[in-house]
């Protein structure tokens, strides 16, 4: 396995990962989305109008850090390659993802016309602090 026993808990963990992704100029994006984990890949939604959407298709690299929340000197970064992106039918997994982190059942914030993705990171190194 390539996370490290002791941080791997924070896959587990409501905190929130900063995704980088590359750009069509060549110049990183990254912002925070909710992720899951399902024991080889980390998991985001992302609907397909969004430029972190079109930057995957162009480049699938991407780099993730996930801080703890509790110890803000305590992080895991990923750096790996979208292995797959699968639709999220029925929007089952932000739904997933709204129970998780608001306790909700159904993600609140979807848009007549969203088509939801989800995009699933194979991880390929990590680094570990704290």
């Amino acid at each position: 396995m390539i996370i490290p026993a002791s941080h791997v808990d924070l896959l587990d963990s409501k905190a929130l990962a900063n995704v980088a992704t590359i750009g069509p100029d060549g110049a990183p994006q990254n912002n925070p989305v909710w992720f899951g984990w399902d024991g080889t890949h980390v998991l985001f939604s992302q609907t397909t109008g969004r430029q972190k959407y079109r930057n995957l298709q162009a480049d699938p690299h991407v780099a993730l850090a996930i801080v703890d929340a509790a110890n803000p000197y305590r992080y895991l970064e990923i750096r790996g390659v979208v292995a797959e992106i699968v639709d999220d039918e029925g929007n089952a997994f932000i739904d997933s993802m709204a129970q998780k982190y608001i306790d909700q059942p159904q993600y609140p914030w979807h848009q007549p016309g969203d088509h939801r993705v989800i995009v699933k990171v194979l991880p390929g190194a990590t680094t570990q602090m704290g």
